[in-house]
């Protein structure tokens, strides 16, 4: 499909700035442009390359002044980025989707599909499964028993959904999530060997949920593991029983969350973090990469290091250990500068 400039600023409510005749047909980034692409500038640390992009037309935010001579027309939006990503996903909605059910695939008797839907290749679904409408199911997907899933919903190839589990409407859970896999729960006995807890609660995914490549969410022990409205997760996460998340928080790579932990709404939670069970993290926490909480968190708390503690207490450490060699060093030649002055004295 081609646009004009002029036909991207009246979608995106921007102004142009050259040629507004001038057409695209693909997007490309600010740094590797070819003519007949659209590319976006938001991050500052990209301005040099406005001036030499080969882009065709570049969305820029409404304040940016140009210090040097620009070739390529430009789209002046409030926000460039936001305006990208509008684009990319009306871009998106545009390609052919699939539709219909492919063979070999299973779905019992009992189960619902919704009118729209598209059920792939070597894909189960299990009893008095509910499908919604216009829901995509992507080869290889296991939906077990009684499991629910939402209007709009896309599940890759190779997602589990276990029985009883809900997903909500308008969700995308990528290639190879697991879905209400049994919580870790085990106990002790006097042999030293484990007798398994069984996990007989499930997993409720609520509307506009994204959970990346190979993330798993665990069933309850009992009652539900809770994903809130507007979560996004990114992929290799792991969240166990009973945990539960509040509406728009951001959980990137790598994350391991404990046993029926709390977390708030918007938060950001940074890659590789660790939280320990049966703690809870307020509302608007930000905790950064690789920290490890044992504690409470209040709202609007920023976080870091293991065992975290408060942004700004830690860069102060930060600013200090870092020099910690240094240090060391100085205090040995102080050490034996007094010794010296001692003897000299004695």
């Amino acid at each position: 499909m081609e646009f004009s400039a002029n036909d991207i600023a009246g979608l995106l409510g921007g102004v142009v700035e050259g040629d507004g005749s001038v057409k695209v047909n693909d997007v490309s980034k600010i740094d590797q442009g070819i003519p007949g692409t659209l590319a976006f500038l938001a991050n500052p640390a990209y301005t040099k390359y406005i001036y030499s992009t080969k882009a065709s037309v570049v969305l820029v935010n409404r304040d940016f002044k140009p210090e040097n001579k620009i070739s390529c027309t430009l789209i002046r939006v409030e926000d460039a980025y936001a305006s990208i990503a509008k684009l990319l996903n009306l871009y998106e909605q545009a390609k052919p989707k699939k539709v219909g059910i492919e063979q070999p695939s299973y779905i019992n008797e009992s189960a619902s599909i919704g009118e729209q839907a598209y059920v792939g290749a070597f894909a189960y679904v299990g009893e008095k499964a509910m499908i919604g409408r216009n829901v995509k199911i992507y080869p290889n997907v296991y939906i077990g028993d009684g499991a629910t899933i939402g209007d709009d919903t896309i599940l890759y190839a190779g997602v589990k959904i276990y029985a009883g589990c809900k997903v909500g409407k308008n969700c995308i859970l990528h290639a190879g999530v697991v879905i209400g896999s049994d919580g870790f729960g085990f106990a002790p006995i006097s042999d030293g060997s484990y007798e398994k807890i069984a996990q007989v609660g499930n997993v409720v995914l609520h509307d506009n949920v994204e959970i990346g490549a190979n993330s798993t969410i665990d069933c309850a022990t009992m009652g539900s593991t809770v994903i809130g409205e507007g979560v996004k997760i990114d992929n290799l996460v792991q969240i166990a029983h009973n945990v539960e998340v509040g509406k728009n928080t951001v959980i990137v790579a790598q994350v391991g969350v404990a046993g029926s932990a709390k977390i708030g709404e918007n938060c950001m939670i940074g890659g590789q973090v660790g939280i320990a069970g049966h703690i809870r993290i307020g509302n608007q926490v930000k905790i950064g990469a690789q920290s490890g909480i044992s504690n409470n968190l209040k709202d609007g708390s920023i976080v870091f290091g293991t065992p975290s503690f408060g942004h700004r207490d830690f860069m102060k450490s930060y600013a200090v250990f870092k020099n910690l060699p240094q240090l060391r060093a100085d205090v040995i030649e102080l050490g034996r500068k007094m010794k010296d002055l001692d003897e000299s004295n004695s």
